[in-house]
């Protein structure tokens, strides 16, 4: 399990939606936004199957955990991506 997994930050989200996003996390690592493209769309339709949906709350606290235990390069990389998308942590 990833240290952001366990941080006070994510607690109350359930343990299925935070294994899809370290999952998500890991595959994302030094891969271009097209790669990472391709890797979210299967993971969203899995998602969905699932009935898994996440509250801008819940996206919010797990971006600030991942960035919390993130390096300096990953938060840099997660700062472009949310600009681009125009989501606010």
């Amino acid at each position: 399990m990833e240290p952001w997994m366990n941080d006070e930050l994510v607690r109350s989200i359930p343990k299925e939606k935070l294994e899809l996003l370290s999952r998500l996390h890991q595959g994302s690592a030094g891969k271009t936004q097209r790669e990472m493209l391709s890797q979210m769309v299967p993971l969203i339709k899995e998602a969905r199957d699932k009935g898994l949906t996440f509250t801008p709350a819940e996206v919010s606290a797990a971006i600030a955990a991942i960035k919390k235990h993130g390096n300096a390069e990953d938060n840099s990389r997660i700062d472009a991506i949310l600009r681009k998308t125009g989501v606010r942590p």
